[in-house]
């Protein structure tokens, strides 16, 4: 199943509304550089392991 991680769920100073989707390690993969580049956080084992932590399932889209 398909992972989403949603700076929506957290609030910002910045008040990002990105959204990323995919599998599970690109996902915490792109929202770690994201984290890093856009919010100031520090690239980190612990980090990785928040962004893993706060990842949802994605809900399907139906047409």
């Amino acid at each position: 199943m398909r992972k989403v991680a949603d700076c929506r769920d957290f609030p910002s100073e910045t008040q990002c509304s990105l959204a990323i989707s995919g599998e599970e390690d690109e996902v915490v993969r792109a929202a770690t550089e994201h984290a890093v580049s856009v919010h100031g956080h520090e690239d980190s084992p612990e980090l990785r392991e928040q962004v893993r932590s706060l990842l949802k399932d994605e809900v399907p889209q139906h047409a």
